[in-house]
């Protein structure tokens, strides 16, 4: 990252007197030392972590061949991070486009990695594989499908350090649009959104007379009502006022959150029913437990336990996986239906079934929860809630006899950005029997 920053400063400031012979000189020392050693180290990357950290330093190996020839490795090096870019993006990048690292914003950054790749392949004269070009369509197409149309943000799923290496618009963080937008118009040649400050990131990539003008790799984009990724374990439905996002999926790379069956929902661009964030990576045991276990998202815990064991650091043990997850429509409503094996390190073969009901005609959503289980332990259904919840939307639970459940309010803490929390609300319902059914309405 520090590279590619480097190298647009130093185009940017090209014809300027104060880029001297000298200073030029120690820049392309550093510069060589490393790479050299991101070359010389690229095991631990591609091996010990693959994540954004392998897909960035063999990027930086490929474009090295392009921007520094005159270095002795440079065309070993380049064909080298060529080859192992394009591994990467086919094993991390599923292939219904979405993202080993189960996070909206490590998504971003991989956007933006992708986006790098391609405009500079294509003003050099260099073609990326078909894998790299589909993975980087399907991609674009899962966010899109995520995003609300009203500010361009997306649910704040997943680990979120506020990564945004590129900042080259005047947009809010959580606005999306600028990224997406420069991916969408190398495929496309348009804009993704109506013009407006999201718009510029593409200036900066396509403000070269060589940029082919083909439509080779051009693909429909297209908002749907409902929408299910698989592969990554995402369900989304959509209307005019609002959208619902649930995730529901299996784990066969490193989960970093508890959140298994979570449910986002969004009236009018407000996420009136949210996940609480990440807050930072180091700070006290309580609060990682909370951003990062299954309390900062709206599904279930057993008692006080998270879905999954926690292990050091990042690391969950016994991940959560899905047995089905399917969405579709009814005459009145969309329905999810999505079924996890979940809390294995308290007992085997313990399920969590989650169906909810969106009707059509009104703002107005029935979540059902049934825990199997023979623990003597109260199952606790989360919802951590926009301040302005109780103003606009009337939340109430029963259990499966038909016995009324009263919520406990509680004080509990959101982040919308890495580093910041503020105090925030949110209600549960607990009982000692298997099944919750609650019903969120506007008022």
């Amino acid at each position: 990252m520090r590279l590619l920053n480097w190298l647009f400063a130093l185009y940017y400031y090209k014809n300027s007197s104060a880029l001297t012979a000298e200073r030029f000189d120690k820049i392309m020392h550093y510069c060589y030392w490393q790479l050299h050693h991101v070359r010389h180290n690229i095991n631990f990357s591609r091996i010990a972590v693959r994540n954004n950290h392998a897909i960035t330093e063999t990027m930086m190996l490929y474009l090295g061949g392009i921007f520094f020839p005159f270095f002795p490795e440079a065309k070993k090096w380049s064909e080298e991070g060529l080859k192992w870019l394009e591994e990467e993006v086919a094993y991390q990048v599923y292939e219904d486009g979405t993202f080993l690292q189960f996070s909206h914003n490590y998504h971003r950054v991989l956007v933006q990695l992708l986006t790098w790749s391609l405009y500079l392949s294509d003003l050099n004269g260099k073609k990326l594989s078909e894998t790299f070009i589909s993975r980087a369509q399907k991609t674009l197409n899962y966010l899109y499908q995520c995003q609300l149309e009203e500010n361009g943000h997306l649910p704040n799923y997943g680990a979120n350090d506020g990564a945004l290496f590129f900042p080259l618009n005047d947009c809010e963080y959580r606005d999306y649009r600028p990224q997406l937008n420069a991916l969408a118009y190398y495929f496309n040649k348009i804009d993704l959104y109506e013009k407006g400050n999201w718009t510029e990131d593409r200036y900066w990539y396509t403000s070269f007379k060589k940029l082919s003008d083909s439509k080779i790799n051009s693909f429909d984009l297209q908002k749907n009502t409902n929408f299910i990724f698989e592969e990554g374990g995402y369900c989304i439905h959509r209307d005019e006022k609002s959208l619902t996002f649930t995730r529901c999926g299996n784990h066969k790379d490193r989960p970093s959150h508890a959140d298994n069956l979570h449910l986002d929902i969004w009236v009018g661009g407000k996420n009136i029913v949210r996940d609480a964030g990440t807050f930072m990576y180091n700070t006290t045991p309580e609060i990682l437990s909370f951003f990062m276990g299954t309390k900062g998202h709206n599904t279930v815990m057993l008692g006080k336990h998270d879905q999954m064991k926690k292990g050091a650091r990042f690391i969950w043990l016994n991940w959560t996986q899905a047995n089905f997850a399917k969405l579709y429509d009814e005459k009145e409503a969309t329905i999810f239906e999505g079924q996890i094996q979940a809390f294995q390190h308290l007992a085997k073969n313990i399920t969590h079934h989650r169906k909810w009901t969106k009707y059509h005609s009104k703002l107005k959503w029935e979540i059902i929860d049934s825990v199997q289980h023979e623990l003597d332990l109260p199952m606790r259904q989360i919802w951590n809630l926009h301040p302005d919840f109780f103003e606009e939307f009337d939340i109430l639970a029963e259990d499966e006899t038909g016995n009324i459940i009263s919520f406990e309010r509680k004080e509990h803490w959101f982040s919308e950005k890495y580093g910041v929390k503020e105090k925030s609300i949110a209600c549960i319902f607990e009982t000692k029997n298997k099944t919750i059914k609650t019903i969120i309405i506007a008022k």
